[in-house]
């Protein structure tokens, strides 16, 4: 796992300094600490900063072909990088190294482009061609590793992270005003733009060369939701399902560094030490961790029962209030994307205690989205299928059944039922914990008058309505599915494991979304996902011996963090300094009226995300606002 950045001078005369390009590797060391590497050709040059993983002794980048004419520097992992290197060779293909990096080069020689479709595992790299004064970058299908970019009139810029290219003082800082209400909608960023003008992320699945000055994009890969569904038995695609999980765990497994296992507590995780501990006889590490007077019973109890059954070294940590709030400036400067995800916190520290025994840690991230394990999958199927039954009936209907609910304390269902009315696309823009979430109803009472102006709802909400109308299906867990996929999984999920375990120096795998798992996911009807009102139906029949019981059967509850006690009580002051600061109020986005009422303790209860986002917008703009800095 490593850092790459480049820069190209349109203008060929103007050459290029190390000291640019050592800049850009400087703020991104803690993804590669091992060691550096350079290629400077006049008025190009590729950087790379090294996590060595694979082939300790020769994989140092950048690397070349045989002639010296592609130069390649890379982020990622190739699981099948020894077949293909095998194939290569036949066609008469010179290997100086063991890496997967040096078959990727080749493979690009061999085949261009279309090489990219014969790629497994995760991946972000940009390959320079001296000879036709080509640079082609390209990302893994799912959007497991980061690329950014920027394009001005003089130079072509990227890197693994945004402030890389911030770190070159002719980026401009001018700050995107439409995507802040983007970020306040969803809770992340979802799209190839960001919250700088200029500076966008090559979206998974694509690539980008750029000749001339000119970029051109395309796009290698979809994942495919068939309008006729596989028509396999159900035992047949248990055994399916199952053939693939070993397979994926076993490649993921390979590596020539230590590798251990992040319990979450969850049946993902667990299934993941499961498998892996059946393709190794190596010793298995595993980490959780947990919160000092959470006032709920958090994940380790369950890790502990995960481990026990597989008899791994097991170790945990606990963190407090205190230590929370004292890495939100890191967390922000690490994660660069504003990112609404507390249990990242919990994860940098998880991780950074993991780093003292392994280099490699596997994740469960991934079997939600292909499996439909969110209650929200479920309870929305089960809100379109009560509007199919009611169609003819007056609309106030919903008000009753939201009374009803009321009536007998089913909380939850009168947060559906509000939405008995509303067309499945607006329901469904934002990938949150609560569905149309209340910020889309009082962001008039939050703006203000000047920044209301800059509000374009529709234009904030515009990726997911793009692949809401992308997918040509009637199903709606396909739409859903298939929207979280391509937002909610790459723009928050994994941008918060990859950028969060970097911090640490430590490279993070996920098994679960290797591709050729998501494509047959993909084939499958959705009863053999969501059945009877149970959710990731196929995934815990094929796990029931690998997952403990108790794992298994509980209720799903994500990575609880107790934001909300920390907010209302140990955290409440320096919320307070934050979002109420003179910095933050003149910058001319929010109320402070109202900002002052959602610190009333009765609206943090139900603002707790909300809140978060704005304190992470207000760190993220001292931050990358005018000169990086730490603060």
């Amino acid at each position: 796992m490593c850092a790459i950045c480049g820069i190209i001078y349109f203008e060929k005369e103007q050459k290029i300094e190390a000291s640019e390009v050592r800049s850009m590797m400087a703020c991104m060391q803690h993804r590669g600490p091992d060691e550096e590497g350079m290629y400077i050709s006049g008025n190009v040059a590729l950087g790379h900063r090294r996590l060595s993983i694979i082939d300790l002794k020769t994989g140092k980048q950048p690397i070349s072909n045989e002639d010296g004419k592609l130069w390649i520097v890379y982020n990622g992992e190739i699981y099948n990088f020894c077949d293909l290197r095998k194939d290569l060779e036949k066609r008469g293909h010179f290997f100086r190294t063991k890496t997967d990096t040096e078959v990727i080069i080749h493979a690009y020689e061999e085949y261009k482009e279309e090489f990219l479709k014969r790629l497994r595992g995760m991946f972000a790299f940009a390959i320079w061609d001296e000879k036709k004064k080509k640079l082609f970058l390209a990302r893994d299908r799912i959007g497991i590793k980061p690329l950014y970019y920027c394009i001005t009139n003089d130079f072509f810029i990227f890197a693994s992270e945004m402030k890389a290219i911030l770190s070159n003082k002719n980026v401009s800082r001018k700050i995107n005003l439409k995507i802040i209400d983007r970020f306040l909608t969803y809770h992340y960023i979802p799209g190839e733009e960001t919250l700088i003008e200029g500076i966008k992320k090559l979206e998974p699945g694509h690539f980008l060369t750029l000749i001339d000055g000119r970029i051109e994009k395309a796009k290698y890969w979809d994942l495919k939701f068939p309008k006729e569904k596989n028509l396999i038995n159900f035992d047949d695609a248990k055994n399916h399902l199952m053939g693939l999980l070993r397979e994926s765990a076993r490649i993921h497994m390979v590596s020539d560094v230590p590798v251990g296992i992040l319990l979450s507590g969850g049946i993902d995780s667990s299934a993941l030490l499961g498998l892996c501990a059946n393709e190794t006889n190596r010793e298995i590490s595993t980490f959780t961790i947990g919160f000092e007077n959470a006032g709920f019973d958090d994940e380790r109890y369950f890790a502990r029962i995960a481990a026990n059954k597989y008899g791994t070294k097991h170790i945990e940590a606990t963190i407090t209030a205190e230590e929370f709030k004292s890495f939100l400036p890191d967390y922000v400067w690490y994660l660069e994307d504003p990112v609404s995800e507390p249990p990242a916190i919990a994860l940098y520290y998880v991780t950074k205690l993991a780093r003292n025994h392994v280099k490699v840690l596997i994740s469960g991230e991934g079997g939600d989205e292909a499996f439909a394990g969110y209650p929200n999958y479920r309870n929305m199927l089960l809100l379109e299928w009560i509007k199919k039954y009611i169609k003819g009936f007056e609309l106030p209907l919903s008000k009753e059944l939201e009374h009803l609910a009321l009536s007998f304390g089913m909380f939850r269902l009168q947060k559906y039922a509000k939405l008995l009315s509303v067309p499945q696309e607006d329901y469904y823009l934002s990938r949150t914990s609560t569905p149309y979430n209340s910020f889309n109803k009082v962001y008039k009472q939050l703006y203000t008058k000047d920044f209301l102006k800059e509000v374009d709802k529709k234009y904030s909400t515009l990726p997911t309505r793009y692949l809401n109308e992308q997918l040509k299906t009637d199903d709606p867990l396909s739409r859903m599915l298939y929207i979280d996929t391509k937002t909610w999984l790459p723009d928050d999920l994994l941008i918060k494991a990859d950028k969060i375990t970097m911090a640490a120096s430590v490279e993070l795998r996920v098994p679960l979304l290797d591709h050729m798992l998501l494509e047959f996911a993909a084939t499958l009807p959705s009863h053999f996902k969501v059945r009877n009102l149970k959710t990731k139906f196929i995934l815990k029949e094929v796990l029931k011996n690998i997952v403990p019981s108790k794992i298994l059967k509980k209720k799903k509850t994500g990575f609880p963090v107790p934001i909300q006690k920390w907010l209302t009580k140990d955290l409440r002051k320096y919320v307070e300094e934050i979002l109420l600061s003179q910095e933050a109020i003149q910058r001319g986005y929010f109320r402070k009226r109202f900002i002052g009422q959602l610190l009333k303790d009765e609206n943090i209860t139900n603002s707790t995300m909300e809140l978060f986002s704005l304190i992470v917008l207000e760190l993220w703009h001292r931050t990358f606002v005018g000169p990086l800095r730490r603060i």
